[in-house]
């Protein structure tokens, strides 16, 4: 088992966080925030064991992911989240580092491995939660910043975040969370174009490489 994960980094990584999006609904809020924060502990050290597999300096992961793992640790002990806009900014540039050097691991060469077609999808859901935590950071420095029919006063949820950042990623549009502050307008713009650059440059590349491999029989 555990060759496979210093194998396949990426395919592990990419696994955890789409079960994670199926186990959230059940951590949010009371009991379950601990969990919350412990499963968060559980994907950074994976996401820092990517890094490791990739043409990324693991120091940079390792000291955005040691701080990061501090405070949700405290959060997890105390259940208060009053460090919660902390551990989320830390946990958005470690995610975008990630998901920086995974690009230059998938294009560095022009031989598609096994791990390199798994990267293409833990690369988005990194991207993903990196943009989830910093509507996160954004909320929480300018109240009001997401607004919901069912309830628009209220601070939106993680999974609300996460959702928001989803559809916006993939440009579906299907999220009932609005941005409607100016900040998180522009934060919902550069995911925007991050989307369509991802799936343009990276892609649409990676797809050239992999259907030129197999005409060549390699």
């Amino acid at each position: 088992m555990w060759d496979f994960v210093r194998r396949q980094p990426s395919a592990v990584l990419f696994a955890v966080q789409i079960g994670g999006v199926l186990v959230y609904p059940f951590m949010e809020g009371g009991a379950g925030r601990p969990l919350l924060s412990a499963f968060g502990i559980l994907v950074l050290g994976l996401v820092v064991l990517a890094v490791r597999s990739s043409p990324g300096l693991t120091w940079v992961a390792v000291g955005l992911g040691i701080p990061a793992t501090v405070l949700l640790v405290i959060q997890a002990v105390s259940g208060d989240d009053a460090l919660l806009p902390y551990s989320s900014a830390l946990e958005a540039a470690l995610y975008l580092y990630a998901a920086w050097t995974l690009i230059v691991y998938m294009l560095r060469d022009p031989r598609i491995t096994r791990d390199e077609l798994w990267a293409v999808g833990a690369t988005f859901t990194l991207v993903a939660w990196a943009f989830a935590y910093i509507y996160v950071v954004c909320q929480a420095a300018v109240p009001g910043s997401f607004i919901a029919a069912h309830d628009p006063l209220a601070d939106r949820t993680w999974m609300e975040l996460l959702f928001l950042s989803f559809t916006t990623l993939t440009s579906t549009g299907l999220s009932d969370v609005v941005p409607v502050e100016p900040v998180a307008r522009s934060l919902v713009m550069i995911e925007q174009l991050a989307g369509l650059g991802y799936v343009a440059m990276v892609v649409s590349r990676l797809v050239g490489l992999t259907l030129r491999r197999e005409v060549r029989g390699e």
